[in-house]
């Protein structure tokens, strides 16, 4: 299924845990310092450089280089998702962001405020930096570029970015939880079977 930003919560509450899915549109890309950041603006009722309402969030430290004065992305691949867990279901609230891509999976809290706000997580394959990096077009802003490169605030337009799988949907039901069971299932089984 092809999506294009911004995405409304009708769009994102058909997505379905196991769908395959590409993005079209503009993408907004921050790691770790973004989030404090902009939570902090948020806090002191401070506006934004971009509205992110129905927007899709990448994490993602892009590398990137100028060239003519233009920026041209080198590689795009997605950051570990748990290291923004803590500041994930704020920034969902606040923000009114429909979609985050990432890889490995989110906590609890923040399946539940997708669940609450309507947002999905869609997983993009770790190590994939340069397909990520193939499916995006044009560097369209960066804003907070004094928190360094991986941790600016990035405004991208993409088209086919993807493939991605939507891991956790917005009826709270993620895959990774299911394998976690399925794991724990398996474990106890082979346990009675070795009579451990």
């Amino acid at each position: 299924m092809k999506l294009r930003t911004p995405l409304s919560e009708e769009t994102v509450r058909k997505l379905k845990a196991g769908d395959t899915v590409t993005v079209d549109g503009t993408v907004f890309a921050g790691r770790d310092e973004m989030h404090l950041r902009a939570l902090d603006y948020a806090r002191e009722s401070r506006k934004l450089p971009f509205d992110l309402r129905g927007g899709v969030l990448f994490h993602c430290g892009p590398i990137m280089r100028k060239e003519g004065g233009q920026w041209k992305v080198v590689a795009a691949g997605p950051t570990t998702s748990t290291r923004m867990n803590s500041m994930e279901p704020e920034f969902i609230e606040r923000f009114g962001i429909r979609a985050i891509i990432g890889k490995g999976g989110m906590s609890q809290p923040t399946v539940d405020a997708m669940a609450k706000h309507g947002c999905v997580y869609l997983a993009f394959t770790g190590g994939a930096a340069v397909l990520g990096a193939q499916g995006i077009t044009e560097v369209k802003e960066v804003e907070w570029l004094d928190l360094g490169m991986p941790e600016a605030f990035w405004v991208l337009e993409v088209k086919g970015l993807g493939p991605m799988t939507v891991a956790i949907d917005a009826h709270g039901r993620s895959l990774y939880k299911d394998v976690d069971e399925k794991v724990k299932r398996n474990t106890v089984e082979v346990r009675r079977r070795l009579g451990l």
